[in-house]
C-alpha cells in the first residue's frame, strides 16, 4: 500500500511539474530584429537648426510642420525638467532592450507571422492612458510613466495607479499592448464571458512573459495579491450565490473588471481587495481550462467564453 501511495504521489508531482513547465519554451534560436529609437533624447537635445533632421528621422511623430511649436516644446522648462528626470533612470536602456527582445522572441514563438515592431521611446507628459501604444509596426513607450511609484511627479496619483509606474512594469505594458491587438473583440455580455475574456489576456501574458511574476502581470500590490490568492474560494462562492455569472448587468464591469482601488462586494472588508478581481478569477478559469485541454494559443483566443468555462473544470481550492 505504501508503495502504491508513493507512486501516486510521484505521478501527481510529475504531472504538476509538466504543467508548470508547459510555458517554459526555448526561444534562443528565434531571430528578432529589434530596433529601439530614442526619440526622447533626439528631440529634447535638438535645436532649431537640428530639428529638421529629427523630423526627417521621425515623420510619424510630427503631425504638422509648424516648427515654432516644436521649438517652444523643446525649450519648455517643465518639459526639460521631465526629460532630465527620465534620463537619470533611462539614459541607458540596454536592460529594457534585452527584456523587449525576449518578449518579441516569445511572441514570435507562438505567432510565426509576428513582425518585430520598431520601438520608440518618448515623453508624453505622463499620459498614463497611453503609456505604451502599439499598432503592429511601431511600439511607442512613454518613459515618463515609469519613474517609480514614489516619484514626486506622481504625488497626485492614487496608489493603485502609481504602484505600476515602475521600470519593471514596462515589459508588462508592452506585452499587454500586443495582446490587445491580437485578441478578437469580446461581443459577449454575460459576466462570466467578460471575466474569461480578461482572463485570456492575462493567460497570454503567462506565455509571453514566463519569467515575470503573477503579481507584476496583474499589477497588484503584494498585500492585495495575497488577498486575491487566499480569498479565491470565497470570491467564487459570492459570484455563484448571487447568480452573477450569467448576469448582463453592466454595473458589474465597474465593480469587478475595471481598474479601481478595490472591488465592490459591498461588504465590510472591500478595501482589502484589489480592483479587477473578476479579471483575476477569469485568469484562474482560463488556466484551469488550459491544464485540462490540449489546445494551441490561437485556438484559445478563438474559443468562446462559455465553452472555456464548461470545459475548464474550474474549482477554486480551499485555503
Amino acid at each position: 500500500m505504501r508503495k502504491i501511495v508513493c507512486i501516486l504521489m510521484l505521478g501527481t508531482i510529475l504531472f504538476s511539474c509538466k504543467k508548470e513547465d508547459k510555458l517554459k519554451v526555448d526561444v534562443s534560436n528565434i531571430a528578432v530584429d529589434l530596433k529601439v529609437a530614442r526619440f526622447d533624447k533626439d528631440f529634447y537635445t535638438a535645436t532649431e537648426q537640428t530639428l529638421p533632421k529629427v523630423k526627417e528621422k521621425y515623420p510619424l511623430l510630427f503631425p504638422h510642420n509648424n516648427d515654432s511649436v516644436w521649438v517652444n516644446k523643446i525649450n519648455n522648462k517643465d518639459e526639460q525638467e521631465l526629460f532630465a528626470e527620465v534620463q537619470k533612470q533611462y539614459e541607458d536602456i540596454s536592460t529594457k532592450e534585452q527584456e523587449l527582445e525576449l518578449l518579441f522572441q516569445h511572441v514570435k514563438y507562438y505567432n510565426e507571422n509576428f513582425t518585430t515592431p520598431v520601438v520608440i521611446t518618448m515623453l508624453t507628459n505622463i499620459d498614463y492612458d497611453n503609456r505604451v501604444v502599439y499598432n503592429g509596426d511601431f511600439m511607442l513607450i512613454s518613459l515618463d510613466c515609469y519613474l517609480g511609484k514614489e516619484h514626486e511627479f506622481y504625488n497626485d496619483y492614487p496608489m493603485y495607479v502609481k504602484q505600476n509606474n515602475t521600470s519593471n512594469h514596462i515589459i508588462v505594458d508592452a506585452a499587454s499592448a500586443i495582446v490587445r491587438l491580437q485578441l478578437p473583440p469580446n461581443k459577449e455580455r454575460s459576466f462570466v464571458n467578460k471575466m474569461i475574456y480578461e482572463g485570456k489576456k492575462l493567460y497570454v501574458l503567462d506565455m509571453y512573459l514566463p519569467n515575470v511574476s503573477d503579481r507584476e502581470k496583474i499589477g497588484y500590490s503584494p498585500e492585495k495579491f495575497d488577498w486575491a490568492v487566499n480569498s479565491e474560494e470565497e470570491i467564487w462562492r459570492y459570484f455563484i450565490e448571487r447568480d452573477l455569472l450569467y448576469s448582463t448587468d453592466s454595473k458589474l464591469n465597474k465593480r469587478f473588471l475595471d481598474v479601481a482601488p478595490f472591488s465592490k462586494f459591498y461588504l465590510g472588508e472591500d478595501n482589502l481587495s484589489p480592483g479587477r478581481i473578476g479579471a483575476w478569477v477569469g485568469w484562474q478559469i482560463v488556466r484551469s481550462y488550459m491544464r485540462n485541454n490540449d489546445v494551441s494559443l490561437q485556438e484559445l483566443l478563438r474559443k468562446k467564453g462559455d465553452e472555456i468555462f464548461k470545459q475548464s473544470k474550474y474549482k477554486p481550492k480551499r485555503k
